[in-house]
């Protein structure tokens, strides 16, 4: 049988099992917080797996190796997102459990709005969310077109519709639940394709050796970070030209992390039954085990499609970093194999796609439709129907979006993170205490979404540094320039602060260990991303080179292993990331629920 009929049979197998979850929840789900946030009863393993897969994009799969093509090795950095993404978990995401079981919140919006006693920020929150939630879906769905028609000859249009017809399908059915199980396969496919394309071109080499050999061989430029920072050319180039300065590669870190920190992380933490996995899934499941797929195979792929194209392969002669990973499949994968690593790539888009689409839909029902337009008064059947109708609005933006604005597209979706990275301000205040007043909230979030847009498109990357890092660093100066001009919040919005800073240092207090470990890491993680990440990684190209790999390609391998290191120390030693069983069941029993439901 041909390729294209292997990627019928999977792409047919996948259907099924997304459309049972859908259906299943369909008939389960009957409350909103159980369509919205799962009933908070997502289990284990089930978070372990969906919430890695959702991580890491489509982008990972498809444009990562395309960029380390254009790019070479230092671009190659950004692998350590396996490390960037989660860590932002590690700061947050326990204590964002914690709030949700004593507060009942659904949606960040309640969070943020309840902390600060402020509704503007409800909005704020809302707009990031939505524009987040179609700009990344657009470009994840049009990924999903293009593959398509490269693998399988169908028009692009026609293959992003139907592909974003099954995500809309199990979405609208079953909720964040069947998002949720659906990730659990998602996750096997994404990692296994990477690995198996990646093991594929290496084998079309005759090994590593041989690669290492061929890529030693290639222009420098390719093998080396080219400076620490740009400080002539200081308002950097042309959207989407980037130069990988040290202080870039930091920075665009940065904006990744901004994925666990967007509003639909958020959300899916509010969901999970139990804290238990998040220190397994940040300190193994993304770091290890997706960070092995991409420090070696997409890199295999990445570096191995550019010594073929620089030996004149007649089939790399025209490809573009998008078409890079299509072609390496249709060169060296059989039949059997062409359809798995097809269905990774689909996986791995439709992970992304699914919990933004379904998140999105449910911050509109939430903090709009049932706050404003009915007036907290619906009952639970019509703010399902209506979470349906919002999320089927929002992937025909997404769709829309995708197929009528392909410059607009690339901007949006690169915004989309930094919009995320945003919301550090808003976690870093209800989470960890951080003293501003609400107005400077309101006005350091408004300012620093300004600063992300002209850093981005007005002024590019000044001193090559990404509109990330612009974007937050505006927003903490604004919000405390308003509480050093005296700006106080009502003794309302105090006690209530108070009130919650009490419970979290209360039931979230470190032990005698965790406390040492924590001041131990409050300088090993600052060293370990100016090393691994940061201005110090130009050194990576001559310090070293380890078992034949190149000497950047070492650097970075190296630090990937300390990373795991500082990622387990943070998590387990310095308690991060891990709860007790009296912890767990102070959170069930301490409860003070502030949010109406129906």
């Amino acid at each position: 049988m041909s390729g294209t009929t292997w990627v019928y049979i999977f792409l047919g197998l996948y259907i099924v099992y997304c459309f049972y979850w859908g259906l299943k929840g369909y008939f389960t789900e009957k409350t909103s917080s159980g369509y919205a946030i799962a009933g908070r009863s997502i289990p284990f393993f089930a978070f372990l797996l969906a919430a890695t897969a959702a991580s890491f994009s489509g982008w990972t799969f498809i444009g990562h190796p395309g960029l380390i093509w254009r790019d070479g090795l230092a671009y190659a950095f950004a692998s350590f997102y396996v490390l960037t993404i989660p860590i932002t978990g590690t700061f947050f995401s326990k204590r964002t459990w914690l709030m949700g079981k004593r507060y009942g919140f659904i949606t960040p919006g309640d969070m943020y709005a309840y902390y600060f006693n402020n509704e503007t920020l409800r909005w704020l929150v809302v707009c990031v969310a939505v524009l987040y939630s179609i700009f990344y879906s657009a470009v994840q769905l049009m990924a999903a077109g293009a593959l398509f028609h490269i693998i399988a000859g169908v028009p692009t249009a026609y293959g992003a519709i139907f592909l974003a017809l099954i995500v809309w399908f199990y979405v609208c059915t079953g909720g964040l639940k069947a998002s949720t199980w659906v990730g659990v396969i998602q996750f096997v496919l994404l990692v296994g394709g990477i690995i198996i394309l990646g093991f594929y071109v290496l084998g079309s080499f005759g090994g590593a050796s041989k690669l290492f050999a061929a890529v030693n061989q290639l222009d420098p430029k390719f093998l080396n970070v080219p400076r620490v920072i740009n400080t002539v050319d200081y308002l950097g180039g042309a959207p989407g030209e980037v130069a990988w300065t040290g202080v870039m590669i930091l920075t665009y870190m940065f904006a990744l992390m901004g994925i666990q920190s967007s509003p639909a992380f958020t959300m899916w933490t509010f969901g999970i039954k139990s804290p238990k996995p998040l220190a397994w899934q940040q300190a193994f499941m993304s770091t290890f085990v997706v960070g092995f797929a991409l420090f070696f195979f997409t890199a295999f792929q990445g570096m191995g499609a550019k010594v073929l194209q620089v030996a004149g392969d007649p089939a790399f002669a025209d490809v573009n970093q998008a078409t890079v990973v299509p072609t390496l499949m249709q060169q060296f994968l059989p039949p059997v194999m062409l359809g798995v690593v097809f269905m990774g790539a689909i996986a791995a888009i439709h992970s992304t796609a699914a919990p933004y689409i379904g998140t999105g839909g449910s911050i509109l029902l939430r903090d709009v439709y049932w706050r404003y337009i009915k007036k907290q008064e619906a009952s639970h059947a019509e703010q399902i129907w209506m979470n349906r109708l919002f999320a089927s609005v929002l992937t025909v933006a997404a769709l829309a979006v995708g197929l009528t604005s392909k410059a607009a597209l690339v901007i949006l979706g690169a915004l989309a993170t930094a919009f995320g990275f945003l919301m550090y301000l808003l976690l870093s205040a209800v989470l960890w205490g951080f003293r501003f007043p609400a107005i400077g909230a309101v006005i350091g979030i408004f300012c620093g979404m300004i600063a992300v847009a002209v850093t981005y498109k007005v002024f590019p990357n000044p001193l090559s540094m990404h509109c990330a890092f612009w974007g937050l660093f505006t927003a903490f100066v604004a919000a405390f320039l308003c509480r050093g001009l005296g700006f106080k919040d009502d003794e309302e919005t105090l006690k209530r602060q108070q009130e919650v800073r009490a419970f979290l240092d209360d039931i979230d207090a470190p032990s005698e260990s965790g406390k040492a470990w924590r001041k131990i890491m409050k300088v090993a993680v600052p060293v370990w991303y100016f090393f691994a990440i940061g201005p110090a990684c130009i050194w990576g190209n001559t310090a070293f080179s380890v078992g034949g790999f190149p000497t950047l390609w070492s650097w970075q391998i190296v630090w990937w292993i300390l990373g795991i290191v500082m990622m387990w120390a943070l998590c387990f030693k310095a308690e991060m990331a891990t709860t007790n069983e009296t912890q767990i069941q102070r959170a069930e029993v301490e409860t003070m629920t502030v949010v109406k439901e129906a």
